[in-house]
């Protein structure tokens, strides 16, 4: 399994343990799993964010 969905899924149970019931709640779960999906994106390397992070600045880089 790539990590993206392992990190959707466990985004996804991380936000029902959190919030169980109704629309806010669905929205938590939501918020959740977007963050689990990027994430996995991040370890699975689909997504890069060393500009975001300053990961240029420590290759010598400015």
């Amino acid at each position: 399994m790539r990590s993206s969905a392992l990190g959707l899924i466990i985004g996804l149970i991380a936000g029902l343990a959190l919030a169980f019931g109704g629309f806010s709640e669905f929205l938590i779960v939501l918020v959740f799993g977007a963050i689990g999906l990027v994430i996995g994106k991040v370890v699975d390397g689909d997504l890069d964010i060393t500009r975001y992070v300053g990961g240029d600045r420590r290759r010598g880089r400015r």
